[in-house]
């Protein structure tokens, strides 16, 4: 082991020893960010925002196509009818509109934080204005983020307690009306201090968001560890992580990865899976379906570039089933160029 991993290394499961004994002093009460509380009293439907959707010729509104997970863009496949399309978080519905139709709902802070990014241009972004918060919770900052509101009320650099006001749900966005107002809920990690390089790499548009930029934050089921953690107050986000089930696991070769450690890793200790020996001469990281990394670990294979190790078994292609980062079907299964983009990002090689 390398004298700076070993330091790294050191560093980080002390972090992490300090957050799991509680010698470190956190705050991870939580709450919804509205005043609907549906999710709680299994009122699903007056909870959701539902979506527009035609398949197969006939056309509804599901209040499904609001929650987390893959519940958009409908297909008759092998596996039957699935939902191919992922949504990141969750859309809420507004309780109180004026005489017009606008929402007037105040959305809140779900835990204490500081406010790191405000997107004040609705243009600027397919979330319209929206907010980001950062949460020292323990095991490394998480992200919730606001999206398509009306207004916002809040300051980059502000500190915030649970529940204080962020601004007022609304629609802007893209493909938003006002019968679809609605809150975009995300809770997550962040995967590159250096997203910026990265998104200049692979894309021509302007980035206004700096590292906060949607795609730079893996979303977790927000609404399932709200009802989770409302039975069990103690439980925390890596305890809610290690319940994920794992879809697919890629190997990377450490010299393709900055520095021979993943950021994911130093940020987020808890993702380490067994021993890190810097002696492998790869690493393999499990992710959900979504690509929320789970777990991380050394391996002793030797490739020579990102390649899947393992993915769960489909009859139709695993592209539905992985947001596009897998190609193939059955056992025949590889990194898409969007699935290579993405293992990119996590490199940090750029």
């Amino acid at each position: 082991m390398s004298r700076t991993f070993a330091v790294i290394y050191i560093l980080s499961q002390v972090f992490f020893s300090l957050n799991a004994s509680g010698a470190e002093p956190t705050d991870e009460t939580v709450a919804l960010p509205t005043i609907n509380q549906h999710l709680f009293s299994n009122d699903e439907e007056r909870f959701y925002m539902y979506v527009y959707r035609t398949f197969e010729g006939q056309h509804s509104r599901p209040w499904t196509g609001g929650k987390y997970g893959f519940v958009r863009n409908k297909r008759r496949t092998n596996d039957g009818v699935i939902c191919t399309k992922f949504h990141e978080g969750i859309d809420i519905k507004p309780i109180k509109r004026d005489s017009t139709g606008r929402p007037l709902d105040k959305v809140k802070s779900i835990g204490s934080g500081k406010v790191v990014h405000c997107n004040a241009t609705s243009h600027h972004s397919s979330y319209g204005k929206y907010v980001v918060v950062e949460h020292n919770w323990g095991g490394g900052p998480f992200y919730s983020l606001y999206a398509h509101l009306s207004s916002i009320a809040v300051r980059k650099g502000q500190k915030l307690a649970l529940g204080d006001n962020l601004g007022t749900l609304g629609y802007t966005g893209t493909g938003l009306n006002r019968d679809r107002a609605h809150l975009h809920l995300e809770l997550g990690v962040l995967f590159s201090s250096r997203f910026t390089l990265w998104h200049d790499k692979y894309f021509t548009d302007t980035n206004h968001h700096g590292i906060y930029n949607g795609m730079n934050i893996a979303g977790l089921d927000v609404a399932s560890f709200l009802l989770v953690k409302s039975k069990n107050q103690a439980l925390t986000i890596p305890e809610f992580v290690s319940s994920i089930p794992i879809h697919y696991r890629i190997i990377i070769p450490r010299n393709q990865i900055r520095k021979g450690t993943p950021e994911l890793l130093k940020r987020y200790p808890w993702m380490l899976q067994n021993d890190y020996r810097s002696d492998m001469p790869s690493i393999e990281i499990s992710f959900s379906a979504s690509g929320f990394p789970v777990t991380i670990s050394s391996h002793k294979r030797s490739v020579s570039a990102p390649m899947l190790s393992w993915i769960r078994e489909c009859q139709s292609k695993h592209e539905y089933h992985t947001k596009g980062f897998i190609t193939g079907t059955g056992k025949h299964a590889s990194l898409s160029k969007s699935g290579r983009r993405f293992i990119d990002l996590i490199c940090g090689q750029f």
